[in-house]
């Protein structure tokens, strides 16, 4: 491919003001008072976020397999069982190993050999994935209220899911959660204190 062609790379007019060459100072100094604060204020667009740009791809996925779908389906009838349709076909393309319970490696977390298992989507990346689409969904036009990513039968999905994988490959998903500080220095505060006690 040839870049340098003016055929593939159309020219535009420059933003910056010019002036005449016979011009007075004054006028030089205000053109190019207005050139340099025209110039800051076009800037350039700013680029999309990683969690923007995973977003738009993860819409455009699930938009994908709406129209694929048989028969195919719009936007404002999808429910939150196509949505765990959508889940479960993803699973194909999951890089997580989870045993199943006839698996002599069920609850193992380093297993020793391979085994036969299926590899599926980590609960995490579902989670994270339903995250991104459920705000692309709003920002597309959805109602929140009939949002189909937030479906009660997506929640119930995606906590079976993290529960069977924590069982299965022997991990634990449990929230971790700040521990209070502990209040020595009050104790020890009101234990010097006489007339506290």
């Amino acid at each position: 491919m040839d870049l340098a062609s003016p055929s593939t790379n159309p020219t535009y007019a420059s933003p910056i003001i010019t002036s005449p060459t016979n011009t007075t100072t004054a006028n030089t100094t205000a053109n190019t008072t207005a050139t340099s604060s025209l110039a800051t204020s076009i800037s350039p667009p700013s680029t999309p976020s990683r969690y923007e740009n995973q977003k738009r791809r993860d819409w455009n996925t699930f938009c994908q397999y709406l129209r694929n779908h048989r028969p195919p389906l719009t936007l404002p009838v999808c429910s939150g069982a196509h949505v765990l349709e959508f889940l479960r076909y993803l699973d194909q393309f999951g890089k997580t190993k989870v045993h199943n319970q006839t698996c002599p490696f069920f609850g193992l977390p380093n297993p020793p050999a391979p085994c036969p298992c299926p590899l599926r989507q980590a609960w995490g990346s579902l989670d994270a994935l339903i995250g991104r689409l459920r705000a692309a969904y709003e920002e597309h036009g959805g109602r929140p209220e009939g949002n189909p990513f937030g479906a009660r039968s997506v929640r119930i999905y995606l906590r079976e899911v993290r529960d069977f994988q924590a069982k299965a490959r022997g991990v634990s998903y449990d929230k971790k959660r700040k521990r209070p500080k502990p209040k020595v220095a009050a104790v020890a505060a009101a234990a010097a204190d006489p007339s506290t006690g």
